[in-house]
């Protein structure tokens, strides 16, 4: 039963959340003064005695506590919490005051792509913090330089003190370079983030600390070789930290950085796929190279990171049921995968999708163009022919297969349907840019049923190179539905046909092609990884490991570690703690992970068993005759019709682009949605237009993985 939350708990919850992670950011702000060496530190470790946790007392205490505290809390307030029906989204319109101002695009750049106002505050927020951290590192290190070698002078202590102070900022970096990636997080719906949406930010700290960590590499290697003592890049202290891991740690990152970039990930994005798989030496060698007191500052980020991993590897381990493909002639295919009723996704949410029969190894991202109120027991994803492996996907589905085996992820999207909130939608796409697009028309279909429901009217702009691709509006009717339920919503489309310069002759189309697939016992519909409850199971997942985490570290501190530092004349190896440490995360992770994981798929498994049963009659045609799996044109006479439903709603214009600037302009609604997905300069266009200020009404929203 999931309760309700009133909005006077709701406001509670929040802002104690609030308080706990600004009280979090303060210690961070104090981290680098005398204030927290001299005063906070000592107190803590007095109080905390290093019996059990050794020196990471202070640091589990200060810096990993309020993260995975609002971590594991946080799950279960968006479990309890009062989610609003699509009438009460509705009901909400958006605001046009601050809030909504500062999340208006300020500037589009391509650096950075586009960044609100809000974005601009936090980012400048950010960079103010790593230049404070810096200066007072060095204010506090100036005054106590110490000198690492005879003879050494005062220039050269300070030239390593900086370069050992840039290594101390690009850590600051580590402590929140996991949160936008960690996809099934609590952290980014807390604060309204997609893992889609959130990816720039990973992009934006990965380029700064990466900067950060090469001049710290560079600059000791200079120190050394001025001070001659070369012999240290490959030291590997037992009391201190370990330059050569820190030199593998570099060498790593490196390439994983290089192949990020821009030209890299877009024209070899395998290459870019396989190399950024290094996280997990870089990770390694990075924690042997600053210790555990350190990593304890950056645990929340691993930690959370490492559970949202693992649970995204088992439910990608398991085969996912398909049922059927509808085919387009100009190379687009709609997969539609079976589900359990209870997965519940918001319009514009990705699916991961690999099919080992194309490729083992990849997975690529897919928004979800089915609603799950429209479809309750089915997903899908359209899937444009525009690479390599898109290609041989393609081929494979019109090559009279029967069967074919997929593994998914997901799905992962918004935690509301936001949209419904506008007066007026207008989408903006460009090619493949429509899928997201499929879903949000399908699901005000939906609610158009429910009552005082209020349809926004829809504007749609789609820009096609061909005009083969018009057929891609056929999708905006799922296969179960019916052509005049489009009828149904205030819909106008405006196509543009890019590289034709007039309306191609007449000639036969070829039919939107339906091809079934034959069930298989493996196969399993598509679940929420943690089933019906997942956020309650996530945040017990969080609070347990890392509880067990504690206890474990204090139990081998205690009666391992203590009695080797302090009954003998030896000291415990430096690098053999951060081992531990990430050692026992790992095992705390995986085994109560599993645990839940093994304990929801059996009641995933359940609700899978009673789908199957339902799902294995031979499809038929509409006289109810059998049908093969494998059919061309489908002869229930359900493909043929959607087309031309959309012809009044339609106007097409060849040889000719959309003028944004005009079309959102000329539009009246106080409240407009505009949401755009497809080409990057097109996309930048349109947030120019809506950042400009000249025209209030519009709220602009990108969708899409790149900048």
């Amino acid at each position: 039963m999931r309760l309700r939350l009133s909005s006077k708990a709701k406001a509670m919850v929040r802002m104690i959340f609030l308080v706990v992670f600004v009280g979090w950011l303060m210690i961070w702000v104090m981290l680098p003064t005398k204030l927290y060496k001299n005063t906070w530190t000592p107190n803590l470790e007095a109080k905390l005695t290093s019996t059990y946790f050794g020196g990471q007392g202070t640091n589990l205490l200060l810096f990993s506590f309020p993260v995975m505290f609002i971590a594991a809390f946080g799950c279960a307030y968006l479990h309890f919490q009062n989610r609003s029906t699509h009438s009460n989204d509705q009901s909400k319109r958006a605001t046009h005051g601050a809030a909504a101002s500062l999340k208006r695009p300020v500037r589009v750049m391509a650096p950075l792509g586009i960044v609100s106002a809000l974005e601009l505050i936090f980012a400048a927020m950010f960079v103010a913090l790593l230049i404070w951290s810096l200066a007072n590192y060095l204010y506090v290190s100036f005054g106590h330089l110490h000198m690492h070698k005879q003879g050494e002078k005062i220039w050269q202590a300070k030239f390593r003190s900086v370069s050992l102070r840039l290594g101390y900022i690009g850590n600051i970096c580590w402590a929140f370079l996991f949160f936008p990636v960690t996809r099934g997080s609590s952290l980014l719906p807390l604060v309204g983030l997609t893992s889609e949406s959130s990816i720039k930010y990973h992009i934006w700290l990965g380029h700064v600390s990466n900067i950060l960590f090469v001049a710290h590499t560079v600059g000791f290697i200079c120190y050394w070789a001025i001070t001659n003592q070369m012999a240290e890049i490959l030291e590997w202290s037992k009391t201190w930290v370990s330059n050569v891991a820190g030199v593998i740690a570099i060498v790593i990152a490196v390439p994983m950085w290089v192949t990020s970039l821009p030209h890299f990930r877009r024209k070899k994005f395998e290459l870019f796929f396989s190399t950024h798989h290094l996280y997990l030496l870089y990770i390694i060698f990075y924690v042997l190279h600053v210790g555990d007191a350190y990593f304890c500052m950056i645990l929340p980020g691993i930690f959370l990171f490492l559970i949202d991993r693992y649970l995204r590897f088992l439910q990608s381990r398991q085969r996912t049921r398909l049922l059927s493909a509808r085919v387009l002639p100009c190379g687009v295919v709609e997969l539609n995968f079976s589900k359990t009723p209870g997965l519940y996704y918001n319009p514009t949410s990705i699916l991961f999708v690999n099919v080992p029969r194309v490729s083992k190894l990849q997975w690529h991202p897919f928004t979800v163009s089915s609603s799950c109120n429209m479809e309750a027991d089915q997903l899908s994803v359209v899937i444009k022919t525009q690479g390599t492996w898109s290609h041989k996907l393609y081929q494979e589905i019109t090559s009279s297969l029967d069967h074919l085996h997929v593994s998914t992820e997901g799905p992962y999207g918004p935690n509301s349907s936001h949209f419904l909130r506008h007066e007026c939608l207008v989408l903006v796409s460009g090619g493949s840019g429509i899928t997201p697009f499929i879903s949000i028309i399908r699901e005000i279909i939906f609610q158009t049923q429910m009552p005082n429901f209020r349809v926004p009217r829809v504007v749609m702009i789609c820009a096609f190179k061909n005009s083969t691709d018009l057929a891609m509006l056929d999708f905006l009717v799922p296969i179960s539905g019916t052509p005049s339920q489009i009828s149904q919503i205030q819909l106008h489309i405006q196509a543009y046909i890019t590289r034709e310069k007039e309306q191609p002759k007449t000639e036969t189309q070829k039919p939107l092609q339906t091809i079934w697939f034959k069930p298989s016992p493996f196969d399993s519909p598509i679940a929420a990884t943690l089933g019906p409850n997942n956020w309650l199971w996530l945040g017990a997942i969080i609070s347990s490991s890392f509880l067990m985490f504690l206890l474990l570290l204090g139990i081998v501190t205690r009666y391992y570690i203590y009695p080797i530092d302090h009954n003998t004349e030896q000291i415990y190896h430096f690098s053999y703690r951060a081992l531990w440490d990430m050692f026992l995360v790992c095992v705390c992770v995986f085994i109560v992970s599993s645990a839940v994981f093994l304990w929801c798929k059996k009641q995933n498994t359940r609700e899978g068993n009673q789908i199957q049963n339902n799902e294995i009659a031979t499809p038929t045609t509409s006289d109810g005759a059998p049908m093969p799996w494998f059919s061309g044109a489908d002869d229930r006479e359900l493909e043929s019709i959607p087309h031309q439903c959309f012809v009044q709603a339609t106007r097409v214009h060849f040889g000719s682009r959309p003028d944004f600037k005009k079309i959102l302009f000329d539009l009246k609604e106080s409240d407009v949605g505009v949401l755009a997905c497809g080409p990057r300069k097109m996309r930048h266009d349109v947030a120019k237009i809506c950042a400009s200020g000249l025209a209030p009404n519009l709220h602009f929203e990108s969708i899409s993985f790149t900048l």
